[in-house]
């Protein structure tokens, strides 16, 4: 009879916020690898400590495998040092997925992360981590942060119970981005065996409360891109024991984030934010319904209403 050990594998904690990108399109709709240096250099200005690319901000599911694989050799190139690259990788097919995190190991990445496929939706826990298992081990050395955001896919599993399965059955599963809005399973999950695997907080809406309750240490965000200084501010005011600033920098991250909810949210509505900003990264892939002129024009004039444009990130 063979004895199977429980292989443990212990990774690096995030501590700071990983800034979720959007992909650049040229006019044709292929992608643009050109702004991604100047892309980088800025995020890293702004103090965030790296890049979750093409997940849902970044349109991952847009994309083509090859144009996956490009984006993720454009980023590990251009990035600046003591900068994390991790790569989504999740996908319908889960070959392809597994293909994607050998590719993210060949190339020098970071870590790697996948979602619950969109379809066919996830309902069970056994499935989810068997989908987990198979991706995982196309990079074993890398580890693995289960992005869970069921608003996307419909995946409305227990996040506790998810832990409890992979524990010693995926060795390089170090972590959950957690983008939901239950602040209780998230610390449920981050209290989990003295806060064993790095529970990513994933809504930019509620760091302070996330930090006061769940003692968060790092994120992964998507308004970061472009509100990255507002959202590192509540993090540092948290630390120096600055309430009041820190209420005050979430406060108006939230009114950001009611701009924005206007224009149909962070993916169409945010990535118009970076033209206005200094950085086109042009329009987004069908189906997203693009914005118009006099919709980027409105949104400009609700962001200026707020005093946004002296306190959004800066080249």
């Amino acid at each position: 009879m063979i004895k199977e050990v429980e292989s443990i594998m212990e990774f690096e904690k995030i501590k700071g916020l990983i800034d979720a990108p959007f992909t650049p399109f040229l006019e044709n709709g292929e992608v643009n690898y050109e702004p991604i240096p100047a892309y980088a250099a800025m995020l890293k200005k702004n103090g965030l400590k790296g890049v979750f690319i093409n997940g849902s901000s970044g349109e991952g599911y847009m994309l083509t495998d090859d144009e996956r694989k490009r984006l993720a050799e454009a980023w590990m190139a251009a990035k600046p040092d003591d900068f994390k690259v991790i790569v989504h990788v999740g996908s319908c097919c889960a070959k392809s997925a597994r293909e994607l995190a050998r590719h993210a190991a060949e190339i020098g990445a970071w870590g790697i992360g996948a979602m619950a496929p969109p379809f066919p939706k996830i309902g069970r826990i056994e499935e989810l981590v068997e989908y987990i298992e198979l991706i995982a081990a196309g990079a074993p050395e890398l580890p693995f942060y289960y992005y869970h955001i069921p608003a996307f896919n419909g995946a409305f599993l227990p996040m506790t119970e998810l832990l409890k399965a992979v524990d010693g059955r995926v060795p390089n599963f170090a972590g959950i981005k957690y983008t939901f809005e239950s602040i209780y399973e998230y610390n449920q999950c981050r209290l989990y065996k003295d806060g064993k695997f790095d529970m990513l907080h994933g809504q930019d809406e509620t760091i302070l409360p996330s930090l006061a309750m769940g003692g968060a240490q790092g994120g992964i965000g998507g308004t970061t891109n472009y509100n990255g200084r507002e959202l590192v501010a509540i993090i540092d005011a948290w630390k120096r024991g600055d309430i009041e600033a820190a209420r005050e920098h979430q406060n108006f991250s939230q009114e950001v984030i009611n701009v924005i909810c206007k224009y149909r949210g962070n993916i169409v509505g945010g990535k118009r934010i970076m033209k206005l900003i200094g950085l086109d990264l042009g329009k987004n892939r069908i189906p997203f319904r693009n914005m118009t002129d006099q919709e980027e024009a409105a949104m400009k004039a609700d962001l200026e209403s707020i005093g946004f444009f002296e306190r959004c990130n800066k080249f």
